[in-house]
């Protein structure tokens, strides 16, 4: 039996920050409107003295957020996903001045190497900066199932698995491995459980596969839903939400968040909406359609988003609800 949701405990935050770690777009020279800084300004904070390419972050295929959120005077920080790779997480992470040491927790949002191919690396860095202290780490069971992808021919191509709960404790980690949703850092930050399904429109991703139960054989596994989202609730604004892949749909998350915080309004979502593809670019239209009707302040569309979505929010947006993320940027709720 599921545990009882901890939404109404979720403790509102004075402000939020959020620093772009690794996103596949590199892009420090477009202006940016109130709230976001580029990569740039993020370097030079962090003591860059020269311009060269070995001193700007990496682009890579993945998604890795730090989370800094004020209050009462203290800034309290945390990772959700860690991006395809070690060497990201690494590189990006020293050259944008990451405070690992002040990490409290590592949340992941669904077992796809992209998103957690850097796990093991950031946690092998918080352990080694926070003076040896247990690094929180929270997972599903669901996120530690092999998977793949069916190819156009009809063949098979696996995915490369994530660490597991024995490899990260060997980092430094704390496993905390539950389906339900949870609070973490002292309840500034939500984590949620499984996310309904109730758009016809959004199909999960066709062709995903994860491996049976026989160990050997593949099964369909369109819907991920080992998939989690984050929140945030910023005082005076309302809520935060981190879909990072959005698999199930990113007018699901909003809808399920809608409904978990109900009498608290959605400020903004963040993070990938995997509207690029052709078994999932025909739910645009839709897509942004029902996007548009929960009014937010703003949106940040990142990683497996792609052009043909982004364009057509751009369409649909005022410029000051719109901003795309990348790597090394900064953005203030």
């Amino acid at each position: 039996m599921p545990a009882p949701d901890p939404a109404p405990q979720l403790q509102a935050v004075d402000a939020l920050e959020v620093l772009v770690l690794v996103d596949n777009v590199t892009d420090a020279l477009s202006t940016t409107g109130p709230g976001a800084v580029n990569e740039t300004a993020q370097l030079l904070a962090a003591g860059m003295t020269q311009m060269s390419g070995e001193a700007k972050c990496c682009a890579h295929h993945g998604l890795s957020l730090v989370l800094a959120a004020r209050t009462g005077g203290r800034t309290r920080f945390m990772l959700f996903d860690a991006g395809p790779e070690a060497y990201a997480v690494t590189r990006n992470g020293g050259r944008l001045g990451v405070p690992f040491g002040s990490l409290e927790a590592v949340a992941l949002s669904h077992g796809h190497w992209d998103h957690g191919g850097g796990l093991a690396e950031a946690v092998r860095l918080i352990h080694a900066a926070n003076g040896g202290a247990r690094v929180p780490v929270h997972l599903n069971e669901g996120q530690l199932v092999s998977r793949a992808n069916t190819l156009p021919g009809g063949g098979v191509l696996p995915y490369r698995d994530l660490p597991g709960p024995a490899e990260l404790e060997r980092e430094g980690a704390q496993v905390f491995l539950s389906p339900d949703a949870r609070l973490l850092v002292d309840g500034l930050f939500y984590l949620s459980g499984e996310i309904p399904r109730v758009t016809a429109y959004e199909q999960g991703l066709p062709g995903h596969l994860r491996r049976a139960a026989d160990g050997e054989s593949w099964e369909p596994d369109p819907w991920l839903m080992d998939e989690r989202y984050l929140a945030v609730h910023v005082k005076g604004k309302g809520l935060v939400v981190f879909t990072m892949c959005s698999h199930a749909g990113v007018v699901n998350v909003l809808t399920a968040a809608r409904g978990t915080f109900a009498g608290t309004p959605l400020h903004a979502v963040m993070g990938g909406f995997h509207l690029s593809g052709p078994t999932v670019e025909k739910a645009i239209p839709e897509t942004i359609r029902d996007l548009m009707r929960f009014g937010l302040a703003r949106i940040i569309p990142a990683h497996c988003t792609g052009w043909r979505a982004f364009t057509a929010l751009a369409r649909e947006c005022d410029e000051s609800v719109l901003m795309p993320s990348a790597v090394g940027r900064k953005f203030a709720f």
